[in-house]
């Protein structure tokens, strides 16, 4: 993946992120919001080798979206391992996946939900998360399962969140 220019938000938000300081940020659609938390996430996820991160999106097709993205700012031959998990999906492929420890983790509020219920999936070192969309995922009632999710997290955390 190549950058030449950054946009707007990536301008903003890229420095204050890799701060370590927490973002409330909104941009339209087609603006560069993806690669304005992925960027900081990869980041921080390759420089602090215990570190995991989470980004909660409120739809399948986005999800599967944002983890593309993540893979390819990862790079092919890194060892460090992304999972997408989302409804409609193989459980069992994606348990499998949980068991190699990933250290990004993408998904939607349900199924990150489901993992946590079953036990399948453990946030006690996330330590960034990020919430894109936040104000659809609101408007479609996932408030109480975000908060299900952050209740499951280290009280010391970075929260990067995102509205269109």
């Amino acid at each position: 993946m190549e950058f030449t220019k950054l946009t707007p938000i990536q301008a903003e938000a890229i420095p204050i992120a890799l701060d370590g300081i927490d973002i409330l940020g909104s941009a339209q659609t087609g603006t560069g919001k993806t690669a304005a938390f992925l960027v900081p996430l990869v980041t921080h996820i390759l420089l602090n080798p215990q570190a995991v991160g989470l980004v909660v999106l409120p739809t399948r097709e986005l999800a599967k979206q944002v983890h593309e993205v993540a893979n390819k700012l990862l790079g092919r031959k890194s060892k460090t391992r992304s999972i997408c998990i989302i409804g409609g999906e193989s459980m069992d492929k994606q348990l499998k996946t949980l068991r190699q420890n990933p250290r990004i983790i993408v998904g939607t509020p349900g199924r990150i939900n489901d993992h946590l219920g079953r036990g399948s999936l453990s946030l006690h070192h996330c330590d960034m998360v990020v919430l894109d969309e936040t104000d659809r995922m609101l408007d479609m009632g996932f408030g109480i399962q975000i908060d299900v999710i952050f209740s499951h997290m280290r009280n010391e955390r970075q929260v990067l969140m995102f509205s269109a």
